[in-house]
């Protein structure tokens, strides 16, 4: 068993040192449960949504460099204080000068495997990454990171699970999203998010519903039964920017089961016991086993209708 944790949490755009307080009373509280492997969202310590706004002079004064930053390195004496592998998010600086979506996974031991995202749509100054993140563990397991929207294309979490990662750590900001797809998530009036200590019930009905809970249920568990792995998703909750995001941090098994999950409207953690008995049968491990790869050529063939992640984010 593999005692995990997902967290979700409101950041504060800007504010390193608050959120990098909030992920170290998280874990506090985590140790207090034996959690060994904690996950907090995306860009988590820089914050999200905002940054779609800032000039590249305003991502230079936020970014890091990974892992010889100052955030990184305080993930990393978190990681060794608690003794549990630390995931968190937030914006790399290149030693080249590219800035990127980063997800600082730091260990126990001291080293720190780093995932820049796949498709990173949030600003023009930033880069995609070119990599995908598969790493062994001190727990005897393999983990993979896919930020977001990568995790929305399907061969992101195949290729991933072909890699050999048992666990999937997928940090998110989402839910309450403008999609800009007719029977995508929708936004989430603002003012629901600000009225939720008087009316509770209204903003955590829309937590649950469409443009939260209800989006991730379509594809969320599908991920981890057909690849046959774990997922550990985290989430942003509260007000980002202009928009609301719907947490929902939940813990996911390999037959696509939720373990935990919440649905608050507020900072939270979900912990789970992560059964790894369950991988090697899942349904998921079976069926890839009897994959057919010599057919597979047109999924990598380009089809000339490809365009970048901004504009198939925004377009």
């Amino acid at each position: 068993m593999i005692k995990a944790a997902s967290v979700q949490f409101n950041h504060r755009p800007n504010d390193k040192v608050g959120n990098l307080e909030t992920i170290r009373q998280f874990c506090e509280k985590a140790r207090r449960e034996g959690v060994e492997l904690i996950v907090f969202p995306e860009m988590c310590i820089t914050g999200y949504w905002h940054v779609r706004n800032l000039s590249r002079e305003k991502i230079d004064a936020l970014s890091e460099e990974v892992p010889s930053g100052r955030s990184s390195s305080a993930l990393v004496e978190m990681a060794k204080e608690f003794q549990m592998i630390l995931g968190a998010g937030l914006i790399e600086k290149s030693s080249g000068g590219k800035f990127y979506n980063s997800y600082v996974v730091a260990h126990p031991d001291g080293h720190v495997n780093c995932h820049r995202k796949i498709h990173c749509f949030i600003s023009e100054h930033m880069s995609s990454g070119d990599a995908y993140t598969v790493f062994e563990t001190h727990l005897g397991v393999k983990m993979g990171v896919l930020i977001c929207y990568d995790n929305n294309l399907i061969e992101n979490v195949r290729i991933t699970a072909l890699k050999g990662a048992d666990i999937l750590l997928a940090p998110h900001q989402t839910g309450g999203c403008a999609s800009g797809s007719p029977h995508g998530m929708k936004r989430i009036d603002v003012k629901l998010w600000e009225n939720r200590k008087s009316d509770p019930e209204a903003i955590e009905a829309e937590l649950k519903g469409p443009n939260g809970r209800g989006w991730l249920m379509r594809w969320l568990p599908s991920r981890a039964h057909d690849n046959g792995m774990f997922i550990v998703f985290s989430n942003g909750v509260g007000i980002d920017d202009d928009e609301v995001r719907t947490g929902n941090a939940m813990i996911i098994d390999p037959y696509g089961r939720i373990l935990a999950e919440t649905g608050k409207a507020g900072d939270d953690m979900v912990v789970a016991d992560l059964d790894t008995d369950l991988l090697e049968r899942s349904s998921g491990r079976r069926w890839m086993k009897g994959r057919r790869p010599d057919l597979y050529r047109d999924i990598v063939a380009i089809n000339g209708d490809e365009v970048s992640a901004r504009d198939a984010r925004f377009g």
